[in-house]
């Protein structure tokens, strides 16, 4: 723990990301599964129930400030963002390879960047673009544009990627002035109140193998939702962007255990390249750290 207190922030963010990452990557496969029989408004609704339980605890014992937030508005949005995100990436999950739909999901990392810059002024560099844009033609190399990848799944992949990437910098926003605890809980209270009555319109009666999905669905997401947020009051919405690509890597490894989805040539090249780039980034952060902080001055991190 006194190693990792040690670090800059960026690395910090980086490495609890991973964490997330690996979170996300098995909730995304839990839902696949899942969603062989079941809607996708009702594993949404589920999922935000177990997530409201996780967090009823704290939610009870710190109330009203639990739900007392600065930013309303922000919070609105994200749940409404977060949404669309979820409805549409969860559907093109269930309708595409893993692999693939995560690849698309990718796409988010040009928008966090934009929206860090236009939003979040953040100053972002030639290497730190260059890592996006270096690890983005990996997830091209992946889809092999032209294929059925962006068909009308692909179109949902790409718009809950838009989604997800202003949601990212949204938690950026709202870690300045609101605990971790209140953001996920605006999100998943806020998200299942609107999905009940679809949720309800639509029910399967699940087995009890799925009841257990759905309940290992919102434990899992709490967790990584939680790191998550974690992960972006430390580090630069800019900088995570280039690392989320591991997730990429976790997703293949799932659909090819569970789904017997053995990735094709393409993916383990468009993969490395993804790896390549995220691990170049978190060395280039520390090395930096090290210099600024051997320097006269030992001044913090700049961006770049």
């Amino acid at each position: 723990m006194e190693r990792f207190d040690r670090q800059s922030d960026n690395v910090k963010g980086a490495l609890v990301l991973m964490m997330a990452a690996f979170g996300f990557s098995l909730m995304v496969a839990m839902i696949k599964l899942a969603g062989e029989r079941l809607p996708v408004t009702q594993i949404l609704f589920i999922r935000q129930l177990g997530m409201t339980m996780m967090l009823g605890p704290v939610l009870v014992r710190t109330f009203p400030g639990s739900l007392r937030t600065r930013r309303l508005p922000l919070q609105c949005a994200r749940i409404f963002l977060a949404l669309i995100a979820m409805l549409c990436g969860f559907t093109a999950v269930v309708h595409m390879p893993l692999a693939d739909a995560m690849a698309i999901g990718f796409a988010k990392s040009f928008f966090v960047t934009i929206f860090a810059v236009l939003i979040l002024k953040e100053t972002v560099g030639l290497y730190r673009w260059s890592a996006v844009a270096v690890g983005f033609i990996g997830v091209l190399i992946m889809l092999r544009p032209g294929t059925e990848g962006f068909g009308i799944y692909g179109w949902l992949a790409v718009t809950g990627a838009a989604s997800a990437g202003l949601v990212m910098v949204i938690i950026r926003l709202l870690t300045r002035s609101d605990p971790p605890s209140t953001i996920l809980a605006y999100q998943a209270i806020g998200v299942g109140v609107i999905m009940a009555v679809p949720a309800m319109v639509q029910w399967v009666p699940p087995t009890n193998q799925e009841w257990g999905l759905l309940g290992g669905i919102g434990v899992v997401s709490y967790f990584a939702q939680k790191a998550n947020i974690y992960a972006f009051s430390y580090g630069e919405a800019s900088l995570l962007a280039s690392l989320d690509y591991v997730r990429l890597i976790y997703a293949t490894l799932f659909g090819w255990i569970l789904f017997s989805e053995l990735p094709a040539l393409s993916t383990w090249i468009g993969a490395g390249i993804i790896v390549s780039a995220s691990i170049y980034t978190v060395l280039r952060e520390s090395t930096r750290q090290q210099r600024l902080a051997s320097g006269p001055d030992g001044r913090g991190l700049g961006t770049g």
